[in-house]
């Protein structure tokens, strides 16, 4: 966007094979399908808007771009006390529905690839993280310094085995997929470079921020409104009233308006590239990567307001000018490693707000549907006590 401010968070299109993003959604199905089952039998449409919230959490935390050694960033997720509040299976749902708003509205991962970042993201994270958290919480007391502990090591854990999960996703694709000269037909490196290129900066930086905002989420529920956590096990319904939610949805409010401070991270997450800049990176653009990525941008692409095609047609150069068009790629690649021109962040800060605003009205709207379309009726007082 001319910005050089971007940092896409999820796996684009173009990175995996179809076999293995059909793979991924074949997985992901049943996963759905047992989450909805165990949300109906396990909430009451009365708690949707907790799990509303939880997917707006989890959409505005995954905004805040990390800079990571080596120029790229990174991202916090929450889906462990997200888990801890709603329960695994209605977090697997708000976080997925935070993913494929994400991809559809903000080209923020790609379409062909939501499979495998709601089985990343939104299935393995919750749900490692939340029983990570009951193993080492087992007995202990709900004051104990232990559970706060319990909930940052979950957080910790489940964030760096869905890490892991995708640098084996990224790995397989170099060393399965190549063309018959040997050159790699989707993601370019093999398991020996992903594996370490994913794990080392996600459990040193991202997954030490990931448990240190759970850690600390959970002990400001514990003072303020320990009912919240133990919303799941015990089932109560009833005990989450209006006033209980105010600091939750005034805290998100919050949040979004802090977002911005993303935009100060510069570089894109590993594995995450545009065509571009695997280009120049490997010195070719490998054709199945060619042949799916970059056809869905949505609708306010990375964040940002649309381009008009005019501005397009002069970033590009228009047909037979390659040289501006490299002139362009150049430049564009330039941005993408100056220092944060804080006129930039200043510029992109409206779009990103706006792009908050319209994202966590989706993703409440979405959410609050589809919990009330798997639970059906409020339960009565009687079922719910």
């Amino acid at each position: 966007m001319g910005t050089g401010l971007r940092g896409k968070m999820h796996i684009p299109d173009g990175y995996l094979s179809p076999q293995t993003a059909g793979g991924m959604w074949a997985m992901m199905v049943p996963a759905w399908y047992w989450a909805g089952h165990k949300v109906k039998s396990t909430l009451s449409s009365r708690q949707a808007p907790l799990v509303a919230i939880g997917a707006a959490f989890t959409f505005v935390i995954m905004m805040f771009n990390i800079p990571l050694p080596g120029g790229t960033t990174g991202h916090a997720v929450g889906g462990t006390i997200i888990a801890i509040v709603i329960g695994p299976w209605a977090a697997v749902i708000a976080i997925s529905v935070a993913l494929v708003i994400q991809a559809i509205f903000f080209g923020d991962g790609g379409i062909l690839a939501i499979g495998a970042n709601s089985f990343n993201i939104g299935f393995i994270l919750p749900i490692t993280g939340y029983f990570t958290y009951k193993l080492l919480a087992k007995g202990a007391a709900p004051e104990s310094s232990r559970r706060w502990i319990a909930a940052g090591i979950g957080a910790w854990v489940g964030l760096n085995v869905a890490a892991f999960f995708t640098s084996v996703e990224f790995g397989l694709q170099g060393e399965l997929f190549t063309a018959a000269d040997g050159s790699a037909l989707y993601s370019p490196y093999g398991l020996a470079t992903a594996i370490p290129a994913m794990m080392v900066p996600h459990m040193l930086v991202v997954g030490t921020i990931e448990a240190v905002m759970t850690s600390l989420i959970y002990v400001f529920m514990m003072k303020s409104n320990p009912g919240l956590l133990d919303n799941y096990d015990n089932l109560n319904a009833q005990a989450i009233g209006s006033y209980k939610l105010k600091p939750l949805i005034i805290g998100i409010v919050l949040l979004l308006v802090c977002a911005p401070l993303g935009l100060l991270a510069t570089g894109t997450a590993w594995g995450e590239w545009g065509t571009e800049e695997i280009g120049n990176e490997i010195g070719y653009v490998p054709e199945g990567m060619e042949r799916f990525a970059g056809h869905w941008e949505g609708f306010m692409p990375e964040y940002a307001f649309p381009q008009s095609e005019e501005t397009v047609a002069v970033e590009g150069g228009g047909a037979g000018s390659g040289e501006v068009t490299k002139v362009a790629v150049e430049e564009s690649a330039a941005e993408e490693e100056a220092p944060v021109s804080l006129d930039g962040v200043g510029e992109s800060t409206p779009a990103y707000l706006i792009s908050g605003v319209l994202g966590l009205l989706l993703v409440v709207g979405v959410a609050l549907m589809t919990i009330r379309m798997i639970t059906g009726k409020p339960r009565s007082k009687e079922q719910l006590g």
